[in-house]
Parts: C-alpha cells; structure tokens; sequence
C-alpha cells in the first residue's frame, strides 16, 4: 500500500480530506447533490506532503532523475507501462510563413505518445494505480482519444480494457481501441450518455473507472507535461502556455504540475496558461464569469473538445481564477487555418483539438497581444492521424494524369 504520508485527497469545493491508498472517485459528500444538467461537484485535488519531499529530495534535478515518484499516487515506477510516455518532442520555432519571429515560440508534440495523445499520460498512471491495487478491468467513456489511450495502455500492461464510445466518435480512433483487443461498447447517444454508464457499470461490475474529472489520478498523470516543460525550457517558466480545452481536465493538469513545484519552492510563480475553446463548444469559458451555468449544444469539428457539460469546471474555475489565467474561443475555420499553418510551417500534422490551442496562439499573434521576447509554448495533444476525415473533407485531391512531364508541370506551383 502507498505509504500513508505521502499524500491524501482533498476536495475542492467542501475542504474535506480522505485519506490515500483506497479507491475515490468524487467526495462523496458534495457528490450527492449532483444532478445531470450542470457539472459535478466534489472532484478530488491529490495533496502531497510538500514538507516531507523537500526534506527528502535535494531539488528538481532529485525529482527527476528519480522519475517524480515523489509527486506520483503510486508506490514505484516499476508499475508505469514499458511503453514510452512523456518525455515528448519540445521543439523551437522561429519562422511561421517565411516571416521571422518576434517572440519565442515552442511547441510540445504530445501526439508523439504510443497512442498519439497526450491521454496516455493519465492512462499510463492509472493502469499503474490499478495494477498496486490488483485492479484488473478499467472502464472508460471517451470520445475516441481517451479510450484508444486506455486501449493501448491495458495491452501493454495484460490489463482488461472497457471502452464506452458515442456512436458517432471518429473512426480511426474506434479502429485503434478494438486492435488493441478493448472490449468496444457503442453507446446510441452522446459522450455524457457513455459517461454516464461506465459509472453505472462501476458501480454494477466493481470495474476500476479511468474517467477524467472523476477518477483524481488522471489530473495526476497529466500534471506530468508541467514537469517536462519545465525542464525542456531549461528551468525557466514561460510567459503564456495555450491549452485547448474542453472539459477542462488538461488545464488543470498543466495548472496542478506547476502548483506541485511552487509548493516546493522550486519556482516562485505561475506562468500564464491560455484556455483555448471552440466557439462551437465553449461551455467552460462561456461560464467562468456566469451563474447560474448555462449548457449549450456543442457543434464543432473538433471532437475531442465537443463538450456540452464541463465536467471539470470547478477545478479549472478556481485555476484560471486563482493564478490570473486568460482564455478565448476561435471559430471551426480557425482551427483548420491553424493546422494547415502548422503543418505547413513545422511539418507537424495535429487533430483539430490540440489545432485549437495553435489557433489561440495565432488569434493572439494579430491581436498584438505577444510581447516581442516573450516565451510561448502551445500544448499538441493529438496526432492528425486520429481524425483524417475532419481535414480530408476540406482538401482538394488533384485529378490523376497521364506520365508526361506537359501534364506535370500543369500541377506544380
């Protein structure tokens, strides 16, 4: 079992603690006045005994090269997958469109992971908590990313995967869960509705559920991202970090790994992190500064941020609030513009959603709003390849011609 100081529960609208080294989902007190229609209350922080590391390890360099197991819900690294998550490609760009730039500009790939998503960092630490606690079959609703995450994760650990899907979720990331031998349950209805059952079937079966904004260790794995880029920038903290967003787990992941170092002292303040939604599915931004929330229909062509209710809307409410983050929407064309500049520009393909926080980056580049110097990363978290049909059904393919270099030169630019 984990040891008992090393860290508890804490949840983030009541206060009330619980201790580690059991099985929590949502504090069970706030919990029971949730209701379908708004987000859910009683999501758990993971809390560490930020006193206790500092006497133990002698700074980052320490928590490093000891693989942040310090600051991990888990016993040993020997629990994680063999597959290689995190540690994804950070990359310099100084040129966008023949045009030098006045500000930094980096990029985190997150699509680089094993399975093409920056959810395998929340699937990686949540396979290795089930695997401590002889926890053998995890559910899991997903919109496609998460759970061919999942998928893949279990595979490599011998782990059951059971994956809930809306049946209108992309093909390519149906294709990936069932080759990773997941059991696939098409769900007649929406992302909520396959929510909504793989916790009835938590309930039903004693499945282990990897949902994010319910089960508190995938804000765990995803904090993961905060420590890296922490070290690729060379211990410096950016000024801006753009993060698409849509249930508002990722953010406050990237907030949590930050928050994580400023309790330990190891840096002494908060970058600015730019929440990036799609004007078609803006429910979390749209309801920071609103009361009572106010649900719209989400109609966007990025999918993996198609959100009608945030489910982690307290917790990234109080982070945007707390540490003076920024957030916008940009439009579907947007989004496509980005990926094509992107891709164009850096040779890195993105799906429309991790397309969306490049977008901002872009919407904030017109608006003057980057300061000449500035250090600005934008989080990647998913490969093109998830999604070929949102982009190739606005590319043109070229008519086939004959082998004659008079039809060739008709074609080249």
């Amino acid at each position: 079992m984990t040891t008992p100081y090393k860290y508890h529960y804490k949840c983030i609208d009541c206060n009330r603690t619980y201790e580690a080294g059991q099985v929590l989902y949502l504090c069970p007190h706030c919990a029971a006045g949730n209701t379908d229609d708004k987000p859910p209350k009683g999501v758990l922080k993971t809390v560490y005994d930020y006193k206790a590391i500092k006497e133990s390890v002698s700074g980052f360099l320490s928590l490093q090269e000891q693989g942040f197991i310090d600051l991990l819900p888990i016993d040993k690294s020997e629990s994680l997958p063999n597959l290689k998550v995190g540690q994804t490609p950070f990359y310099k760009i100084n040129r966008l469109n023949n045009k030098n730039l006045p500000f930094h500009l980096y990029l985190k790939d997150d699509g680089q992971n094993p399975t093409f998503s920056f959810k395998d960092r929340a699937s990686a630490l949540v396979s290795a908590f089930a695997k401590e606690h002889n926890l053998n079959t995890i559910v899991a609703a997903s919109t496609g990313n998460a759970g061919s995450s999942l998928a893949g994760i279990c595979a490599s650990q011998h782990q059951k995967a059971v994956i809930m899907v809306p049946q209108a979720a992309p093909l390519a990331k149906l294709t990936q869960i069932m080759m990773y031998g997941a059991t696939i349950v098409p769900v007649a209805g929406s992302y909520d509705d396959a929510f909504d059952l793989s916790i009835e079937a938590t309930k039903a079966y004693g499945w282990y559920n990897r949902n994010t904004a319910f089960n508190p260790i995938t804000i765990e794995g995803k904090k993961t991202v905060s420590f890296e880029l922490f070290a690729d920038m060379q211990h410096q903290i950016p000024d801006r970090i753009f993060v698409p967003v849509g249930d508002g787990v990722i953010i406050s992941g990237v907030y949590k790994g930050f928050e994580d170092l400023l309790n330990l002292g190891i840096i002494d303040k908060m970058p600015v992190i730019v929440a990036v939604q799609s004007k078609g599915s803006d429910n979390l931004v749209r309801n920071l500064d609103r009361h009572p929330f106010e649900i719209k229909t989400s109609r966007t062509l990025a999918d993996s941020i198609s959100v009608d209710i945030p489910r982690n809307f307290y917790m990234a409410q109080h982070y945007l609030k707390t540490y003076h983050g920024e957030w916008l929407t940009v439009t579907d064309d947007e989004i496509m513009e980005a990926s094509s500049v992107l891709a164009k520009n850096t040779g890195i393909f993105s799906e429309p959603a991790a397309a969306t926080a490049f977008a901002g980056l872009l919407h904030y580049q017109l608006s003057g709003k980057l300061t000449d110097g500035s250090g600005n990363v934008v989080l990647l978290t998913g490969s093109g390849l998830k999604d070929i049909g949102t982009v190739s059904s606005r590319l043109k393919m070229p008519e086939a011609i004959k082998p004659d270099l008079h039809e060739l030169e008709k074609l080249l630019p």
